[in-house]
C-alpha cells in the first residue's frame, strides 16, 4: 500500500504533542507556519503551552540537515517527517481565500502537495481539528480529516456504569435484603458485569439496588445514604454517592446533562469523607467567554476568575443551606476554606502541586483533551482520589466534540478497571422547568 502524506495543522499538535507517532509508517509534513504558531504558544502554564514546548523538543531531537529538504525518519519503523518552508501562497488558494492567514498558508501547502502527487502514490491528507478549515480544504478538493487517534467511535454505546434487570428472580431480591454475602452473578447468567458496575433489580413491586464487588465477585446490595446533608433523589445518585465514598474506588467519572447533580454529589461526598484526606480540591478548566483571553476582563486576577468559579461556590452554598448557619457543619466548611483544606480553584493552578491524599474533583471535564486528563491522573499520589464530572454534549472549546474529549476517552479506556467506577446520570433533579428546558431546547 502506498504511503500517505499527512499535513498537520497546529491545533493537532496542541491537542497531542506526541501525535507524530500516531501515523504508522506514513509521512508527515509540518508547514513552517505551524512552527510560527507554536512559537506563540510556548510561553504559559496551560496544557497547550506545555504541548507546544514538548513538541518543539521532540522535533529538535529529530532535526538534521535533511528535515527541510527530504525529511528525516521519525523512528526505524515510522515514516519521514518534513518541514516545508515554501508554497505558502499558491495562486489557486489565494484566489479563493484572499486573507493572508496562518490557516490559508497551511491550506496552501496541502494544496501544493496534493497537486504535485504522482498517480499511484498515496493520498495527501490535511489533518485538523478545525471543522471550518477541513471544509475549506474540501472546497479545494483536498482530502481533510479530524485527528482520530483518541476519538471514540460510537458515543451512543459508551459505558454507562449501570443496567436495569427486569423480571429478576424475586427470591434473589429477598436474598439480597436478608443475606450479607450477596449473589454470584454467574449463577443468574450475568457473566459480563464490569467491576463496580451498578444494577437496578426489579420484579413487580420488589426492587433492589446492587453493585458488582470486584473483590468478592458478587452482586451486593447498596442502601440509600445521605452525604453531608445531601440526600440522593434517584437510583443513579445513590450509585454515584456509593462510588464517591467507596475507599476502594480511586477514580470516578460522572457524566450527565445540567441539573443531574454531578458536581453537587461530588462535593458533598468529598466533605463526607474529608477526614480520610489531607485536602479537597475542586477545580475546573477556564474557558474564556467567546474564546477571548481573560486579560480582556476588567479587574485583578481574583475578579477575572470569579465568574468562572462561581458555579462551584453555588454548589457549596447548596450544601451549606442544608444546615443552620451556626451548625457544626457550616463552621467546619468555613474553617476548611480558611485553612485551605477545601480549595476551589482553576485547574491550571494545580500544575506543580503535590497531590498526596487529595480528594480531587475536576468539574467540566468535557473541556479537557485526553492528554490533559492523563496528565491529571498521572499526578495522583498515594491516597488520592480523582473525580471527573461533565457533559460531553456541552463542550465550550472549538477543537473538541462528544467523541474526542477527555471525559469520554477516559470512560472508554478505564472501563473494567478494579479501582474505577462510572455512572451516567440521566434524570435531572434541579426543577421541572430545568428538566424540560434540558430535554427540549
Amino acid at each position: 500500500m502506498a504511503k500517505k502524506t499527512f499535513v498537520l495543522d497546529t491545533n493537532v499538535i496542541l491537542h497531542d504533542f506526541e501525535c507524530i507517532h500516531s501515523f504508522e509508517d506514513n509521512d508527515i509534513v509540518i508547514p513552517i507556519t505551524v512552527l510560527e504558531e507554536l512559537d506563540q504558544f510556548k510561553r504559559g502554564s496551560d496544557q497547550i503551552n506545555f504541548n507546544s514546548r514538548e513538541f518543539i523538543r521532540i522535533l529538535d531531537t529529530l532535526s538534521g540537515d535533511k528535515i527541510v529538504k527530504t525529511g528525516t525518519k521519525i523512528s526505524p519503523k515510522g515514516g519521514k517527517i518534513r518541514i516545508i518552508t515554501e508554497h505558502l501562497q499558491e495562486p489557486a488558494v489565494t484566489a479563493v481565500f484572499t486573507e493572508n492567514r496562518p490557516d490559508h498558508r497551511i491550506l496552501s501547502v496541502a494544496y501544493y502537495l496534493s497537486r504535485k502527487q504522482r498517480p499511484g502514490n498515496g493520498q495527501v491528507i490535511l489533518v485538523s481539528k478545525d471543522v471550518n478549515l477541513r471544509l475549506k480544504a474540501k472546497s479545494l478538493e483536498i482530502v481533510a480529516q479530524d485527528y482520530f487517534t483518541d476519538r471514540i467511535q460510537d458515543i451512543d454505546r459508551l459505558y454507562t456504569g449501570k443496567r436495569t434487570l427486569l423480571d429478576f428472580p424475586s427470591g434473589m431480591i429477598s436474598h439480597l435484603y436478608h443475606e450479607a454475602g450477596g449473589i454470584d452473578p454467574v449463577e443468574i447468567g450475568l457473566c459480563d458485569l464490569q467491576p463496580h458496575e451498578y444494577c437496578i433489580l426489579k420484579n413487580g413491586s420488589k426492587s433492589a439496588l446492587s453493585y458488582h464487588n470486584p473483590e468478592s465477585a458478587r452482586l451486593e446490595r447498596i442502601e440509600k445514604k445521605a452525604a453531608f446533608g445531601i440526600m440522593p433523589r434517584n437510583a443513579e445518585q445513590i450509585f454515584a454517592l456509593h462510588a464517591l465514598t467507596h475507599p476502594g474506588i480511586l477514580l470516578v467519572t460522572l457524566m450527565g446533562k445540567a441539573g443531574t447533580g454531578k458536581t453537587l454529589l461530588a462535593l458533598a461526598a468529598a466533605l463526607e469523607v474529608s477526614r480520610q484526606f489531607r485536602q479537597i480540591y475542586l477545580a475546573r478548566p477556564i474557558i474564556p467567554l467567546s474564546n477571548r483571553d481573560m486579560g480582556f476582563l476588567p479587574g485583578d486576577i481574583e475578579s477575572k476568575l470569579d465568574p468562572f468559579m462561581q458555579p462551584l461556590f453555588d454548589n457549596l452554598a447548596v450544601i451549606k443551606h442544608q444546615f443552620n448557619e451556626n451548625s457544626t457543619e457550616c463552621k467546619r466548611i468555613n474553617n476548611m476554606l480558611e485553612d485551605k483544606k477545601l480549595c476551589i480553584t482553576p485547574l491550571s493552578y494545580i500544575r506543580g502541586r503535590s497531590l498526596e491524599r487529595i480528594f480531587f474533583i475536576v468539574d467540566e471535564a468535557q473541556n479537557l483533551t485526553p492528554h490533559e486528563v492523563k496528565t491529571i491522573i498521572t499526578r495522583a499520589g498515594e491516597g488520592t482520589k480523582v473525580v471527573f464530572t461533565g457533559d460531553p454534549y456541552q463542550i465550550d472549546t472549538p477543537y473538541l466534540d462528544a467523541r474526542s474529549n477527555g471525559l469520554t476517552y477516559l470512560i472508554h479506556r478505564m472501563k473494567g478497571q478494579k479501582i474505577y467506577s462510572h455512572i451516567t446520570l440521566e434524570k435531572g433533579e434541579r426543577s421541572m422547568l430545568a428538566e424540560l428546558a434540558s430535554d427540549l431546547l
